[in-house]
């Protein structure tokens, strides 16, 4: 029962989001045209802006709705670049974290329950090493955002593991879309935020970790069994 209303709740309120065409509101055309205006208010209500800008987030994000990039921007261009990243990190990955539980609570059973036998060696390896795929999966921007919450709430990955790992994983890219917000004036579309080579090495970063870890792990096994 408890199940069914928390679906149903979700479910009214992603279309009530879609019904009402909010999504039209979470554009590049429109935050460069609403600027002047936000950044007014702003400056007469820094703190309830600052709020309702956290509370907005952290509910798109949980809910898995489309908008995050430009919620991003839209931090460093209100806040600047220190206050728009301390707001973002912490929403996003609180955001993040609620599309987690909610897809551990509604779906994870279910999975487990189907697919136990053939995810049993995928579960011991995330029980073992899930940080270490969540931060990589985190510093690689190219998995969607809300992919990656939903799919790992599937797993047994700890919540606490999963926030902190989050947090520390989407900082630098973070950090980047906020830096552009500030200049957001001059942006002519996402695609050119993010250039081949941070990319690269967003994915060299993120991969370095878990090749440590797997190297070592190999180096100790060989040192075992030459003794």
């Amino acid at each position: 029962m408890q199940r069914a209303l928390f679906i149903a709740l979700v479910a009214l309120a992603i279309g009530a989001f879609f019904l009402f065409d909010l999504d039209s509101a979470f554009t590049l055309t429109n935050l460069q045209q609403q600027q002047t205006q936000l950044a007014a208010y702003q400056s007469n209500h820094p703190w309830q802006l600052a709020t309702l800008y956290f509370v907005v987030y952290v509910l798109m994000a949980a809910l898995s709705l489309p908008g995050a990039t430009l919620l991003t921007l839209a931090g460093g261009a209100l806040f600047g670049l220190p206050l728009g990243l301390l707001l973002v990190s912490f929403a996003s990955t609180l955001g993040a974290t609620g599309a987690f539980l909610s897809a551990r609570f509604v779906l994870r059973d279910w999975v487990q329950r189907r697919f136990g036998d053939r995810l049993a060696a995928i579960n011991a390896g995330l029980e073992k090493d899930g940080g270490f795929y969540l931060f990589s999966l985190r510093l690689v921007p190219l998995f969607p955002f809300f992919v990656i919450n939903l799919a790992m709430g599937l797993t047994p990955i700890r919540t606490w593991t999963f926030y902190w790992v989050s947090q520390v994983g989407m900082l630098a890219g973070t950090a980047v879309y906020v830096n552009a917000g500030t200049q957001l004036a001059q942006l002519d579309g996402l695609g050119g935020i993010l250039s081949p080579d941070l990319i690269i090495a967003f994915v060299l970063l993120g991969l370095f970790p878990l090749v440590a870890r797997k190297t070592l792990a190999l180096l100790r096994q060989r040192f075992s069994s030459d003794t």
